[in-house]
């Protein structure tokens, strides 16, 4: 299934990336974990020490269910309230776009941090179909923490994140999709040797000097 996923696709969408990437191809490191897991804290730490640009795909989704005149704002806002995944021409769109922007500003920003995706296989398949050849996934970062220490955190991030999604109902249906449709897709990247896993149930600075050593050995 593996090979199958990251086969050759045709069907190539013409964009700027990849013009670009043809000088210079993005280096992405896909960010992985469940809710409240850290990831938007230690991508924050890493882009404050290496140069990496952090694109978080939840992020992207909010920022455009927001955005007046959105196509996608009425399907964004039920997948997200419902705790189940967007479909991937949409994340995949947004996060494209972000890279290009990013870029065609500044050509020595090339190398990303995507924080919450491929989800499942639906995205894994949309990524391989669209951005194949067009940019390298170096390796996943997987930030390993329990259910419980995930949900008593984004239960307390939700006293002030104003997130419709840090609730009960909505976490145990993100949990679920998590253990479901994410774990496996870090299995298929483990089975390749291109996980690396922290322990993320410490405090942040116990889990980023474990993120450095990676970083670090990684180059």
């Amino acid at each position: 299934m593996f090979g199958r996923l990251f086969a050759n696709v045709s069907q190539r969408v013409p964009s700027l990336l990849e013009r670009v990437s043809q000088i210079m191809k993005p280096q992405v490191v896909f960010v992985l974990g469940g809710p409240g897991a850290g990831k938007g804290t230690q991508c924050s730490k890493i882009v404050e020490s290496y140069n990496y640009t952090h694109l978080s795909a939840g992020d992207l989704l909010r920022a455009e269910r927001a955005r007046e005149g959105s196509e996608d704002r009425h399907v964004i806002e039920t997948c997200i309230k419902e705790g189940k995944i967007v479909p991937v021409d949409i994340t995949i769109n947004l996060l494209r776009k972000a890279m290009e922007e990013t870029m065609q500003q500044d050509e020595k920003k090339f190398r990303f941090l995507i924080d919450g995706f491929p989800r499942n296989e639906d995205n894994l398949q949309g990524w391989t179909r669209v951005m194949d050849g067009k940019a390298d996934v170096k390796f996943v970062l997987f930030f390993d923490c329990g259910n419980e220490v995930c949900i008593n955190r984004c239960i307390e991030r939700g006293k002030s994140s104003g997130r419709i999604d840090d609730n009960w109902e909505s976490l145990e249906k993100r949990i679920q999709t998590y253990l479901q449709s994410t774990r496996p897709i870090i299995e298929l990247y483990e089975k390749h040797g291109k996980v690396r896993t922290i322990d993320a149930s410490r405090s942040v600075d116990e889990v980023f000097a474990d993120v450095k050593a990676v970083l670090d050995k990684e180059g």
